[in-house]
């Protein structure tokens, strides 16, 4: 928007302008004073200023022949602004200062879209907090073992690689607390900045992310003891013993399973492509728990680092968009701390199902895609990745849904037009949804026919559990509901219920990000879709842990800025909080004077809160109305963004 066009100071006259003739057409103006003509500095009078011709550049600094204005004590015109040229936001070297003239300088009025001083300085603050949080979370890990960190058996001088100065329970937990709140501030801080109109180099931030992330891998695990559970499914697999039916405790002679700490009497719960990682870890680690802890560790960081460099790749060319999906994902320090610090091999499964949803939502870059749908080629790829996620673990499969509800509804958009074509027509839709379908249940189906029907035994099981840190710990539980008590089938059938009007209000409430010819709608809606139903499954499930809501981050950092990001931000963080530690207190070393963060926070603030959450979730999406374009997605990429 052009600056309004600035008066001259009272009091003064614009210099005349001559009548000499003009140059002879195609041929520049000569500006300059011939040498017949003397010098305004010798004569004292002001040079005449030569009309300006159209189809010339302006002189934007002010023509050689232009009188100083210190020198002629006057103060020189400032020229009127033409339409179709931008406005000289800080002033042309012809308007004169006003330290020189005596007078006030008129202030332009602010522009809407053109971030302020002030809001500027969030963003810069934001990375600053998220980079103090990250330090606390790697000095938790460079410690070494601790409450937060257990011991990892294994040969001296085997990755990973640690101090070993037993740090103080208190400290530990201190880092820990100050990394959640910091990380959170520092994100909520960058989110708001970008959202109205800052912009940072993503591809710095992507670096940044990409070094934290090897950091994490090269420190033994935090946060929790899954990682130890993992390396004895492995040995497990490799010493001819089924993970599915045999725990821990039964294997006493075995020097990895006998590292286990809180699961010992549990098979694995996770999907066959999971214990093939952890097979092929435990080839390479042997009988070292360090070392088949260090092989997994390493593949779930470059998991991680796939996702982000996806996630990037999918919005190149719009550096707005580019920074919203580094900021939250691979530069979001919670999720580094999580997902890379605990070696969860979430980040596997959600690798793939991303990898799935991009394959189906990208536009092909080497021949044009009819615009009227994805065809089979692509549905079957786009479902066996997702396929291969659910034999991970399984609940990522509800990722697949973007997919198939996009293509529903370009059949139905179609009918409802009268537009159906070859792609869009009852026939072609129902052939492309089974075979989305159908390629990503032959994974799974066949992954676990190969582990055995018995394996999906312990998901049986699994799926009637109910957390302590979740709004369904005061209906149920394993000492009761904080309110009421009901029976788990119940909580099982409400968990349904809820996340289905979830799903209804988060479909029309998340925003619909177009830009122009970067952006590819049909991909677009298969991220929004797929968001809608990882938020709905989040917020709704009877069990949760603060690594969960990775899925949630890889589906919404695609869409433009909304409210529903500080939603999630918030209930990571109150995840992050409820398990200090996310293990056993004493096999934690947990001192008996810390037993409120289980017994309190965890058991009964967390559940409020995250109701609380939710409740803000369900006001939020009834209400919203996305626009047709939302904050944080500009049409086109600026000329000379960053990157």
């Amino acid at each position: 928007m052009p600056d309004a066009d600035l008066p001259p100071p009272a009091g003064t006259t614009p210099p005349a302008v001559s009548a000499e003739p003009e140059s002879p057409a195609g041929e520049p103006a000569d500006h300059s004073a011939p040498p017949d003509r003397p010098l305004p500095s010798r004569t004292g009078e002001a040079a005449a200023v030569p009309p300006h011709r159209s189809g010339e550049p302006a002189d934007r600094f002010g023509s050689l022949d232009r009188p100083s204005p210190s020198r002629t004590g006057e103060a020189a015109a400032v020229p009127p602004h033409r339409p179709g040229e931008p406005a000289d936001r800080f002033g042309s070297l012809d308007r004169p200062s006003p330290s020189r003239t005596g007078e006030a300088a008129a202030v332009p009025p602010h522009r809407p879209g053109v971030p302020t001083a002030r809001r500027d300085r969030r963003g810069p603050a934001g990375l600053g907090l998220s980079a103090a949080g990250l330090t606390c979370f790697l000095l938790v890990a460079l410690l070494g073992p601790s409450v937060m960190e257990p011991a990892l058996p294994g040969g001296a001088g085997q990755p990973p690689y640690s101090l070993v100065v037993h740090p103080s329970p208190y400290l530990v937990i201190g880092l820990t607390v100050a990394g959640v709140v910091l990380s959170v501030a520092g994100v909520a801080l960058c989110a708001l900045a970008a959202r109205r109109g800052w912009i940072f180099r993503p591809r710095l931030l992507l670096a940044a992310g990409i070094i934290a992330a090897g950091a994490f891998a090269l420190m033994p695990p935090v946060g929790s003891a899954d990682h130890l559970n993992y390396a004895a499914y492995g040995r497990m697999a490799v010493t001819g013993n089924d993970p599915y039916v045999t725990t821990a405790r039964s294997l006493p002679a075995d020097p990895v399973a006998r590292a286990v700490q809180d699961w010992r009497d549990t098979p694995t719960v996770y999907g066959p492509i999971a214990t093939a990682q952890q097979t092929f870890a435990s080839l390479v680690g042997g009988a070292s728990v360090r070392l088949t802890v260090f092989v997994m560790s390493l593949t779930n960081a470059l998991a991680f680092v796939a996702v982000g460099l996806l996630l990037y790749r999918t919005v190149r060319g719009d550096p707005a968009r580019e920074l919203r999906a580094v900021l939250l994902w691979i530069a979001n320090p919670l999720l580094l701390f999580e997902l890379v610090g605990g070696a969860h091999n979430d980040v596997l499964a959600i690798a793939f199902a991303v990898a799935g949803l991009v394959v189906f939502g990208m536009p092909d870059p080497l021949r044009p895609r009819p615009g009227d749908g994805r065809g089979l080629s692509r549905c079957v790829s786009a479902g066996v990745l997702i396929g291969a996620g659910a034999a991970i673990k399984i609940n990522v499969a509800i990722a697949g849904g973007g997919p198939l509800l996009v293509l529903v509804s370009e059949w139905w958009r179609a009918r409802g037009t009268g537009e159906t074509g070859h792609r869009t027509g009852l026939g072609p839709t129902v052939a492309r949804a089974a075979t989305l379908c159908a390629s990503a249940a032959a994974v799974t189906g066949l992954a676990y026919l190969m582990a055995g029907p018995h394996s999906l035994d312990q998901l049986g099981r699994a799926s009637k559990s109910v957390s302590l840190a979740t709004p369904w710990h005061l209906l149920a539980g394993t000492g009761g509901g904080l309110l009421v008590t009901m029976p788990r089938s119940g909580v099982r059938l409400g968990s349904v219920l809820l996340t289905l009007v979830l799903l209804v209000l988060l479909l029309r409430a998340l925003p619909r990000p177009h830009v122009g010819g970067l952006a590819d709608p049909v991909g677009d809606e298969t991220f929004r879709v797929a968001a809608a139903l990882s938020l709905a499954w989040l917020f709704a499930a009877p069990y949760a842990l603060p690594w969960y809501d990775g899925l949630g981050w890889a589906t919404v950092a695609l869409l433009a800025w909304s409210r529903f990001d500080g939603l999630l931000l918030v209930r990571t963080g109150v995840l992050a909080l409820a398990y200090l530690p996310a293990r056993d207190p004493r096999h934690a070393g947990l001192p008996h004077d810390l037993d409120w963060l289980v017994t309190v926070v965890r058991a009964q603030v967390t559940p409020w809160a995250l109701t609380l959450t939710l409740i803000a979730l369900i006001a939020a999406a009834a209400r919203w109305s996305p626009r047709a374009q939302s904050p944080g997605c500009s049409p086109r990429a600026p000329a000379g963004s960053p990157r």
